[in-house]
């Protein structure tokens, strides 16, 4: 009984060593958690949102900016919201190839809606990185015409038209009185709003040092992920968010799905692995569904390299632990509409 007790211990030894070592990996790797405390998770969201020193987050912007994402007002056709194509119960996407708005008009660019959840700690926004912040990102649907298909005017008129929405705007950005409320601070609100949707996860836990968060299965997979180069890319806060050259190696197989072909310089902004089994399908033009199809292709085109089914499958069993913790939301009660508030255009 002695030496079996000499065994089970140094076999527990061994293994909480490996896990030691393998989160130790992670991290040099350049794999960040999330801070373990709200104190530091939310300096670390603070300080993700290049907006937040002239905009703070407080309950009432927040508030208000949860209003303004639910509410279709915000489109021409009175039908279409934020959360149309960034479902907040739906992984924060709206898992469909390409998105779908305004008169059933497809994203002409046949471009892929990613999730907005953990979306303040990427670097940039939008597939191209063209927007700086979370505020600047709402903008730009808001007024694309094959999406939201309103104008900056448009918005304006809605929001000054409600007086309970006047009101909050006045309470959340100290107004002054029967000062108008403009485009940029409903995109601001958005943006508030959109920096609390951050997902907290087993993954976490275990760079924050709690060696049993993941199991061996997941850890196995972490191991292949940090092996075969995967945080060449996929790295920080995110394991993803930033700007990175796409099909280093070889051509992406679906690359004539629609026409995006990224920055001026061919940057594309890297897939947030963040929930990643919850917001397929994959790739800029959602031309991928199977997540271990995904892995395979990445290694492909981006490491020059073969993956395995069994190891693509380690490392989706690996990429279980980055399920988060969602944060509860409650469906608004939207204010009232006037007689002076824009009616819906849809165009027929």
């Amino acid at each position: 009984m002695k030496k079996l007790s000499i065994v089970l211990c140094s076999a527990l030894a061994l293994n909480f060593a490996f896990a030691s070592s393998l989160a130790d990996d992670a991290k040099n790797l350049g794999l960040m958690p999330l801070p373990k405390s709200e104190k530091n998770l939310k300096k670390l969201i603070e300080d993700s949102s290049p907006d937040a020193q002239a905009f703070p987050t407080t309950k009432e912007r927040v508030e208000l900016g949860k209003m303004l994402y639910f509410d279709p007002r915000l489109s021409k056709s009175g039908i279409i919201s934020c959360n149309t194509c960034h479902n907040l119960g739906y992984g924060g996407a709206d898992n469909i190839p390409a998105s779908t708005g305004h008169k059933w008009t497809p994203n002409p660019h046949h471009v892929n809606a990613p999730t907005v959840y953990n979306s303040v700690f990427n670097s940039v926004q939008f597939w191209d990185g063209r927007a700086a912040h979370l505020a600047e990102q709402a903008a730009g649907p808001m007024t694309a015409m094959p999406e939201m298909a309103s104008t900056l005017e448009r918005v304006e008129k809605v929001i000054n038209s409600i007086p309970e929405y006047v009101e909050l705007f006045g309470k959340a950005f100290d107004l002054k009185k029967d000062e108008p409320v403009n485009f940029d601070l409903v995109t601001t609100a958005i943006g508030v709003f959109e920096r609390t949707l951050v997902t907290p996860t087993r993954f976490d836990d275990f760079l924050n040092g709690d060696k049993n968060a993941l199991t061996k299965d997941e850890q196995d997979g972490l191991k292949l992920f940090l092996e075969k180069g995967c945080t060449t890319c996929h790295n920080g806060v995110n394991l993803g968010g930033n700007m990175q050259a796409f099909g280093v190696v070889a051509k992406y197989k679906f690359a004539n799905v629609g026409d995006f072909t990224g920055d001026k310089n061919g940057m594309v902004k890297t897939p947030v692995l963040r929930n990643v089994l919850l917001t397929q399908p994959y790739f800029h033009n959602g031309a991928i569904w199977d997540v271990e199809d995904a892995i395979k292709e990445m290694g492909s085109i981006q490491l020059g390299i073969q993956i395995s089914d069994e190891e693509a499958a380690s490392i989706a069993t690996f990429f279980e632990s980055l399920n988060g913790k969602m944060p509860e939301i409650i469906y608004p009660v939207l204010p009232a509409s006037t007689k002076n508030t824009p009616k819906p255009e849809l165009d027929y």
